[in-house]
């Protein structure tokens, strides 16, 4: 493809990203988004396998931090061609640890309340994902000149839907449309951009890992009738923690091309 139509995607892409929700009927909050599939208390601790599950999530968070941050102590070197392509990833990793504390503290006591901190960090970390493979396939400074929009973006689409929800309007719009549009970008952007760096193509796992967990969370309820052990819900935690770890296994196995 050629680069002109490359960048033409990349423009109707961005402009549908800000129109299309506007002209989508309204999806409101589901009354009873908040009644998950496994409530049981353990320890006193209710919700308690969707509460700790986060765990999870959280330590890959953890482990990609550490290893940006330790690298070199850890003989992991991680391989970056400008040193600045390290910070998106700071930030991605940091969000992924904000989204395991606030999920656990909305699944403590679920509310909307609760899940406007919950739903920050994940619109976060989805556009930041989405920025590293502008940086890594795209254009290095366009990367990071956008990355900050993004995230205004991001939290932006939240802090509507919350505004929404308290005038009785309820539209997820622009959360929904920032989730879809990034992992839609992505995936095209490594269809018909190449890497800079070996091993791209292990970012169609990371989606396909995202994609199963999105579809555990719709499958709530029917994934806990097939035995009572775990929940839909759970195992989302469990994938989102396995996309985590693949994008810090891209991060440690690439090579400059």
């Amino acid at each position: 493809m050629r680069r002109q139509s490359q960048y033409l995607i990349i423009g109707i892409l961005s402009v549908g990203m800000v129109l299309i929700p506007i002209f989508m009927p309204p999806i409101s909050q589901s009354v009873d988004y908040h009644q998950f599939a496994d409530q049981r208390v353990y320890f006193g601790i209710p919700n308690f396998l969707n509460v700790v599950s986060n765990i999870f999530i959280f330590f890959p968070g953890l482990i990609g931090l550490i290893l940006l941050i330790r690298s070199r102590e850890l003989l992991l070197q991680v391989t970056f061609i400008r040193s600045l392509e390290r910070w998106p990833y700071f930030i991605l990793f940091l969000s992924v640890i904000m989204a395991s504390l606030a999920s656990t503290y909305y699944h403590l006591a679920p509310d909307n309340t609760r899940l406007v901190w919950d739903r920050f960090p994940i619109a976060i970390g989805i556009v930041t994902l989405l920025s590293t493979v502008l940086i890594e396939r795209i254009n290095t400074n366009f990367g990071f000149i956008l990355l900050p929009f993004l995230i205004l973006f991001g939290i932006g689409s939240v802090i509507y839907w919350d505004w929404s929800e308290q005038s009785g309007l309820g539209n997820l719009n622009y959360y929904i449309v920032v989730q879809l549009y990034s992992i839609l970008a992505i995936i095209l952007f490594s269809k018909y951009f190449f890497s800079r760096y070996t091993g791209g193509a292990g970012i169609y796992v990371v989606i396909i890992l995202y994609a199963l967990a999105k579809l555990a969370e719709i499958l709530d309820h029917e994934i806990y009738s097939l035995g009572k052990m775990i929940s839909g819900h759970s195992v989302k935690h469990l994938l989102v923690g396995l996309a985590v770890f693949q994008i810090i296994r891209i991060l440690q196995n690439r090579r400059p091309l």
